[in-house]
């Protein structure tokens, strides 16, 4: 009974995949397969990096935006001592 049911459905098994991987040999011959699958893999490692730099970024200005939050809440603070001070004074 369970031997029936796929775990991915949507996803081709393996007689799929194999007709798949005749189409491509046939559609860029076995000569080119090598020089395919080293520029899709450059293309992947171009990718993962420009993502890495943008989460970088990003983890940047989160820990930036934080610290400017600090440096206003201190402003804050130093105004709100000014004024008591200054109406104290009076």
């Amino acid at each position: 009974m369970l031997d029936s049911i796929p775990l991915f459905p949507g996803l081709p098994g393996g007689p799929e995949l194999l007709i798949v991987l005749l189409i491509i040999v046939l559609l860029f011959g076995a000569n080119k397969l090598p020089q395919l699958a080293r520029s899709s893999g450059q293309a992947m490692g171009e990718f993962r990096r420009g993502r890495e730099e943008i989460e970088d970024e990003l983890k940047k200005g989160a820990e930036e935006g934080e610290n400017d939050d600090d440096e206003e809440d201190e402003t804050e603070a130093e105004a709100e001592a000014t004024e008591t001070e200054a109406e104290n004074k009076q």
